[in-house]
């Protein structure tokens, strides 16, 4: 089967749920837990709601376009839910200061629940979405965006809560931004719903990673495809990255259950490790570090993958994908490797979401590299 979906039109009741288990397998472990977010959304759709989808090539240069996203620990997420109202309002004012109304919305990152929040938000607001993110997946900064890497400002941050707290962040640079904000966002509890990196529709066209919507809602149907079909979803997996519009490598990297565990939430983030031992042999096992995200997984102390390339962790029997909150001990799994796309490989790139930056490996080795 080839899968030619160059942009799925509407995100319908009966995609949802094919979109969320996408955006829960880019998301690599990070970007927040979908289920919640699919809930607010799927409200939206029974009210009557119809989101509208666009490409980034319908969207003028000059227009405004706003990012939005939830900010936080995946792990504090789970029990401090998201806000959508908050976030319509972070939009308005990044309006106002930008001097302009914002004609189109993208989210910051694809995976997880901010896959989500930017059609919640123009359930409020009207706004269409266009198919495309600045990561192409989940990474723990705000710095770590394609965005960022090819030249947009990630100030001025917008940073609000639940209780109409806000703050607005203008830093030297992306980084600092990230810095500054997060500050804050512990300070709010770990969770804030944020607007950033303010954009001209010519610079998303020439900064994002394009029909990332499309590519969660197909990644989410070629597992339940395969269910459907009483085949193994994990060859539906390999089978659609081989032959979907945008092709990319992907291969089964180990398959095991989860014997050890150490997740903690600090400056911030959710970080760890989980170790999986092979069903087959008890001494043969992998490591996988992470902050909020799957970073690195180890064999005897050698790369299987590495950022920016996803590690996904799903489920073994069905292939549903595991967010790094719901890693549990006992958890039989397969952990998979798919290759990103050319743009988040460049150097410039890899110097902002490569190994180097996360220090987990010395230098990058693409994953169709590694032996």
């Amino acid at each position: 089967m080839t899968w030619r979906i160059i942009k799925m039109e509407k995100l319908t009741l009966d995609k949802i749920d094919d979109f969320l288990r996408g955006t829960a397998f880019l998301g690599t472990g990070g970007g927040g837990n979908p289920y919640v977010g699919g809930l607010m959304l799927r409200q939206e759709l029974e009210k009557g709601f119809e989101p509208k989808l666009i490409k980034g090539d319908e969207v003028a240069d000059d227009d405004l376009v706003l990012p939005i996203a939830n900010m936080g620990a995946p792990t504090v997420l789970v029990e401090k839910l998201p806000n959508a109202k908050s976030a319509v309002k972070a939009l308005r004012k990044m309006e106002e200061l930008m001097g302009k109304k914002c004609k189109a919305l993208i989210a910051a990152e694809a995976g997880g629940i901010n896959g989500t929040l930017p059609f919640i938000v123009s359930a409020y607001t009207g706004l269409p979405v266009i198919d495309a993110d600045g990561m192409g997946r989940a990474f723990p900064e705000l710095q770590m965006c394609t965005f960022g890497v090819y030249g947009v400002n990630c100030s001025p941050v917008i940073v609000r809560d639940e209780k109409d707290n806000e703050m607005i962040v203008n830093a030297e640079n992306n980084h600092a931004s990230e810095m500054f904000a997060r500050v804050i966002c512990m300070q709010m509890g770990t969770k804030s719903e944020i607007c950033l990196y303010p954009m001209t529709g010519k610079q998303m066209k020439e900064t994002s990673v394009h029909h990332t919507v499309t590519l969660a809602y197909e990644i989410g149907k070629s597992i339940g495809d395969a269910r459907d079909k009483g085949t193994d979803p994990l060859d539906g997996i390999v089978e659609y990255f081989k032959n979907s519009f945008d092709k990319r490598f992907c291969k089964l990297l180990f398959q095991g259950k989860v014997t050890d565990l150490l997740r903690e939430t600090t400056d911030g983030w959710a970080r760890g490790e989980v170790k999986i031992t092979s069903l087959t042999d008890p001494n043969e096992n992998i490591l996988v570090k992470l902050q909020n995200e799957f970073l690195i997984a180890l064999k005897n102390g050698k790369p299987l993958a590495m950022v920016p390339d996803l590690i996904c962790l799903v489920d073994l029997e069905n292939a549903e994908p595991i967010t790094a909150e719901d890693v549990k001990y006992g958890q039989r799994v397969n952990v998979i490797g798919v290759s990103v796309p050319p743009n988040m490989r460049t150097k410039a790139a890899l110097d902002t979401f490569g190994p180097v930056p996360f220090k987990v490996f010395d230098k990058y080795i693409p994953i169709e590299e590694i032996k």
